[in-house]
């Protein structure tokens, strides 16, 4: 599977300059795999690397399309997230402009309006970022 960008608006809430993923590579109900190709003229790349706030917004997006993949099988409304909380985020190097990323992300719970979630943020299938995220869906 591979959603394109020229597509990927269905699926979360973001728009330009915000949108943090270039395709769905894969997605199923607990987990979904984005693919990003890193502008130089992105709004979060600075000095020639994506910075750590376009990394979070980047595995936050990713859960998102997850989200949204499921919401537009089961043909209801896409629904508006927000992050609430950012755990143990570890970033081991910043990918530089003109990288393609793969983000991946992993339910590990969900308590009513609330999902928790992992993220691994690869670059040439080596990990270069991960963090826990708590993201409140807005009903």
């Amino acid at each position: 599977m591979f959603i394109h960008s020229d597509n990927i608006t269905q699926y979360i809430p973001q728009r330009t300059p915000i949108v943090m993923i270039s395709g769905i590579l894969a997605a199923d109900e607990q987990r979904t795999r984005t693919g990003f190709h890193v502008s130089p003229d992105n709004i979060f790349v600075q000095n020639g690397v994506l910075t750590p706030p376009g990394l979070m917004e980047n595995i936050a997006q990713t859960a998102a399309a997850g989200a949204g993949y499921e919401a537009v099988q089961g043909q209801v409304p896409v629904q508006v997230g927000y992050i609430g909380a950012v755990k143990d985020l570890e970033i081991f190097e910043l990918p530089p402009a003109g990288a393609f990323i793969e983000t991946t992300t992993q339910i590990t719970h969900k308590v009513f309006n609330a999902t928790m979630i992992t993220g691994q943020v690869m670059l040439d299938g080596k990990l270069i970022a991960q963090c826990e995220m708590k993201i409140f869906i807005n009903p």
